[in-house]
């Protein structure tokens, strides 16, 4: 077997929207999260992270990475407990700690216990990645409820602004923070106005945390997926939007979860020690202006 050849999957059959977003085992194919063509060493290594929606999607698959570089796990995660409990299998395999939280990121006190658990049973902070997210597609603004908008933007921003707060006093000289934001927050989408506006909350968050705390020499940096075949996309998109999912990137085809997991490794590392406030693009070669 070529172990440097990768090949992914460049279409999709229609399949059943699933009722449930965390729930991927239906999904046909299924979301690749690790390939032995990509080599770890132990950059991470001695280091715990914080992972928001770790239990799937690219959540997981930067989980995995971590833990084959060297560092503890801590996945926090709503309710789907069945993908939670894959994550973490997937996290001992390689021989490192993975503890589940499972809750709303959307609640501030749900947050600053998490990561009083987090410290109290893993021992440390180094690395949040702010990864959980929402959406619901709609086919213009006066589709998007008071209901829809606050829930979007406490999920996708407000939960970063508790995370963030709730990990820096546990945090040190070459700890970061690192941020899932979205190609929306600069390319734009007509169905998903509500998410690409919170995301480019979060490009602008990033940016003034990297200089809030860079006199303490902590990194802010984000990470701007582009068509990413995740259970969000299932959950969220028609059977027809799901079969040419990705179709429109200029490599032709949709992202995988593990193709963006080297990218959250890098910037975790000491290999981007002169890297904050800023923003790496793994869309497929769709052109944005950053």
């Amino acid at each position: 077997m070529d172990t440097n050849k990768i090949n992914f999957p460049t279409s999709f059959p229609k399949q059943h929207q699933s009722e449930k977003p965390g729930v991927e085992f239906s999904m046909n194919p299924r979301p690749v999260y690790e390939h032995e063509a990509y080599k770890h060493g132990n950059r991470l290594e001695g280091k715990v992270a914080i992972i928001t929606g770790g239990d799937s999607g690219i959540g997981r698959a930067v989980a995995i990475a971590y833990a084959k570089e060297g560092a503890d796990v801590a996945v926090m995660y709503y309710k789907e407990h069945q993908d939670a409990e894959e994550t973490k299998n997937l996290v001992e395999k390689q021989g490192r700690r993975c503890l589940l939280i499972s809750g709303d990121i959307a609640n501030e006190e749900f947050c600053k216990s998490s990561v009083k658990e987090v410290i109290n049973k893993l021992g440390k902070i180094n690395i949040l990645v702010n990864n959980a997210g929402e959406h619901y597609p709609q086919s213009g603004i006066e589709n998007v409820t008071k209901d829809q908008l606050i829930r979007t933007f406490e999920v996708n921003v407000f939960s970063v602004f508790y995370m963030t707060k709730a990990v820096i006093p546990h945090m040190t000289e070459g700890d970061s923070i690192i941020n899932t934001v979205s190609i929306t927050a600069y390319a734009g989408n007509e169905e998903l106005i509500d998410y690409s506006s919170s995301k480019g909350a979060l490009v602008t968050f990033t940016r003034s945390m990297a200089l809030s705390l860079a006199t303490k020499k902590i990194r802010v940096n984000a990470v701007a997926p582009g068509s990413i075949w995740t259970p969000l996309i299932v959950a969220s998109f028609s059977e027809n939007k799901v079969s040419t999912f990705g179709s429109d990137a200029a490599m032709g085809r949709a992202g995988q979860p593990v193709e963006l997991a080297p990218s959250y490794v890098f910037l975790a590392s000491n290999d981007a020690s002169y890297m904050t406030g800023e923003v790496l693009h793994v869309n497929g070669g769709k052109m944005v202006t950053t």
